[in-house]
């Protein structure tokens, strides 16, 4: 054993936070920056009876990446890009390596990430683990649709190679898996080429949920990206009412200047507002507003804006612009403090969506804890074990926690669960704060959870992979079964 993996002293403990502030632990957090390493604190771990948690860069909304007195490995310095083939837009990266290095190593060459969420600053080893979707999900699937293979290194020391043809079943289950069978220690993956480092993006206005549906269905068939801002303050016949941003590559010989758009420097997010105000401080800006009215006035002068001066506006706009919009203002978060907040992300079947939609904002209206803000999407299935896709459309919901309303939040939410459930609809573990065990069974079905609690028996025999997440979601998982893992004969 290591003198370097031993475990912490209390004065050596960390507090962890997650991505929505509202919710911390105090852990005993280990760096590796080689497989080596993970292997030496996996057996620390077995002999002090301490399990361990996963962490990338900590972009969880909720708990997925905690872990209450026991241990964290935090990934954020395996962080290497591997290898890179400029002409088949292949990749490989270590865990840590975050999805702004990926796009910076790779759109000189023409090549960008094939999914990407709101904010650059997740790893790819969380990105895989969590499966995320960006706003071409209809159409591009998560990013798991587009990983090749990784190496897995399990709990037991053993290092599995997983692919579609190799280890499928541990492929389709450690990718959404939440971090419970095992460290990706690389990750390959196959580039989206591109020949403009711009983006066409047309905006226009939508005056509720079925117009906003209506609008989707029917740009699906040409659109590369849609996604929808909702104002959730809005009533009646304007129940769902937004704005929609419909974003398309720019083809080859389109861009006479695609040299110049495809360098980094012309991605990087402007750090001021109109070349004076910098962005830094905008969420202190905020602050003053930060409550139910000021929000409210907030979201209807957005919503006048965008159905007057910017309806029907076609703009040329930069990957990174179109796409990072939780990094265009820095630490805005902050401004939902001291609380933080949750985001509570449902996926409905398509048929059932408008309706569902429409009874989740009612339901926080007349609660009072309207959200601040609202995303619309669209989904389509996938082939994960742990999947929360669906055929059909998601809304994330912006909730501020407070001291004063955090049992009635909870409450409310657990409502919704039913609203969301009685429509056939799915969750998604990187955004939730407040679902329980009777709710992810509900939801993913008996047969997968005993799948994946099998699979995880077998990589993980000693149960040392928990998580506070996995813990309030899926107790059985806890059970320890002295299990011999299986390894195929590939593996090293």
């Amino acid at each position: 054993m290591s003198a370097n993996t031993r475990i912490p002293s209390p004065d050596q403990l960390e507090k962890v936070d997650s991505w929505g502030m509202q919710t911390s632990c105090i852990s005993s957090v280990f760096r590796p920056s080689l497989p080596e390493q993970i292997s030496d604190i996996f057996q620390t771990a077995l002999a002090a009876q301490q399990n361990i948690a996963l962490r990338g860069a900590g972009c969880s909304y909720g708990d997925a990446s905690l872990n209450a007195e026991n241990i964290i490995l935090d990934f954020t310095r395996m962080n290497r890009i591997l290898a890179w083939n400029p002409q088949t837009g292949e990749i490989t990266v270590e865990p840590g390596v975050t999805l702004e290095q990926l796009w910076k190593y790779c759109i000189g060459d023409g090549w960008w990430p094939p999914v990407v969420s709101g904010t650059m600053r997740v790893t790819m080893g969380g990105a895989a683990g969590m499966n995320y979707h960006g706003k071409n999900n209809f159409k591009a699937g998560p990013v798991g649709d587009h990983i090749l293979k990784f190496q897995l290194l399990l709990p037991t020391g053993e290092l599995l190679h997983c692919s579609r043809e190799e280890n499928s079943d541990i492929f389709f289950a450690a990718i959404g898996g939440f971090g419970m069978l095992g460290c990706f220690t690389s990750i390959t993956m196959q580039m989206k080429k591109i020949y403009s480092g711009m983006l066409e993006v047309y905006a226009f206005a939508t005056n509720n949920f079925a117009h906003i549906i209506q609008e989707f269905e029917k740009r699906i068939p040409q659109a590369d990206y849609l996604v929808g801002w909702i104002d959730c303050f809005a009533k009646g016949k304007e129940l769902g009412r937004g704005q929609v941003h419909e974003a398309h590559y720019l083809q080859q010989g389109e861009d006479p200047f695609a040299m110049q758009t495809l360098r980094i420097e012309k991605q990087e997010l402007p750090d001021s507002l109109f070349g004076i105000l910098p962005k830094s401080i905008i969420w202190r800006l905020m602050k003053p507003i930060a409550h139910p009215v000021g929000i409210q006035l907030l979201n209807m002068l957005k919503y006048k804006a965008s159905a007057t001066l910017g309806n029907h506006k076609t703009i040329h706009q930069s990957h990174a612009a179109f796409a990072f919009l939780l990094d265009y203002v820095p630490n805005w978060k902050n401004a939902y403090l001291p609380g933080g907040l949750i985001q509570y992300q449902s996926f409905i079947p398509e048929q059932n969506a408008e309706e569902c939609f429409k009874a989740q904002i009612e339901l926080c209206q007349r609660r009072k804890m309207v959200p601040w803000l609202g995303v619309f999407k669209k989904h389509r299935k996938d082939d994960f074990l742990m999947s929360h896709a669906v055929n059909g459309y998601s809304l994330a919901l912006d909730l501020r926690v407070t001291e004063r309303n955090r049992e009635a939040l909870w409450q409310m939410a657990q409502d919704l669960n039913k609203i969301v459930l009685a429509y056939g609809g799915r969750f998604y573990f990187a955004k939730d704060s407040t679902l329980t065990s009777t709710d992810a069974e509900a939801f993913l079905g008996r047969d997968a959870i005993e799948k994946f609690e099998s699979i995880k028996r077998r990589c993980d025999p000693h149960n040392l992979l928990q998580s506070n997440l996995s813990r309030r979601l899926f107790p059985l998982l806890n059970v320890v079964e002295t299990v011999q893992p299986h390894v195929s004969e590939t593996a090293l």
